[in-house]
């Protein structure tokens, strides 16, 4: 039990808090503790009975059953994986702009949620990270399942792809694409190599301390 506690206190806070409650969640769901009604993100819950709390249980709560678990297993892999590079990596140093990033992704994800009446928002969530991970270390070369090797930029379409194969659904994966394709764009893509505005900046509230600003992102 030691070296698993001491495995979970490695991992970087953000990532830490994030993996600890998708795990949690999940669990207590599949206790009865709660209702998993009550996790779901239902429109007319959340917009009209003003159960508020149902876009953050969508993000942690996966049904976890036979047909499921491995599913649920795989991109809590994933989460791991990539948060945690992307928070020791680009992000080493600055947690205020990697919460920023998290927001941002989740927000948009919320609102396409309630638009498309997606009810579960673990997957585009998690698969927005892996993306902007994979832009921003787009020339690596990443292996996959039986030893296949390619570039980075093209691991959210092959994750795509196998995940419906093993019973995902291809809109939960495309919604995270393309969320983190926007995030990507407006932060990096846009103001960088286009000249454009730089329309996304970390609100000074969400971060504690000053030196957490101003420090670049190395590409």
């Amino acid at each position: 039990m030691s070296d698993i506690g001491d495995w979970f206190r490695s991992i970087p806070a953000i990532t830490r808090y994030w993996f600890a409650a998708t795990v949690a969640v999940p669990l207590v769901g599949k206790l009865g503790l709660i209702s998993p009604a009550y996790f779901f993100l239902w429109p007319e819950a959340f917009l009209y009975r003003f159960q508020i709390w149902r876009p953050i249980t969508a993000t942690f709560y996966f049904p976890v059953g036979p047909g499921t678990g491995f599913l649920y297993l795989v991109n809590l892999y994933f989460l791991y994986q990539y948060s945690t590079r992307l928070e020791t990596g680009a992000f080493d140093g600055r947690p205020a702009d990697y919460l920023f990033m998290l927001l941002f992704n989740w927000i948009c994800i919320v609102i396409t949620g309630l638009a498309m009446d997606m009810q579960l928002l673990m997957i585009p969530l998690i698969m927005s990270v892996l993306y902007v991970w994979a832009q921003l270390n787009r020339d690596m070369i990443v292996s996959f399942w039986f030893g296949t090797r390619f570039k980075a930029c093209y691991l959210p379409w092959v994750i795509l792809g196998f995940n419906y194969i093993i019973g995902g659904s291809v809109i939960n994966e495309l919604i995270g694409n393309l969320v983190g394709h926007l995030y990507f764009f407006l932060m990096f893509r846009y103001p960088m190599d286009l000249g454009g505005r730089n329309f996304l900046s970390t609100p000074q509230f969400l971060v504690p301390f000053p030196s957490l600003t101003g420090l670049p992102l190395t590409l």
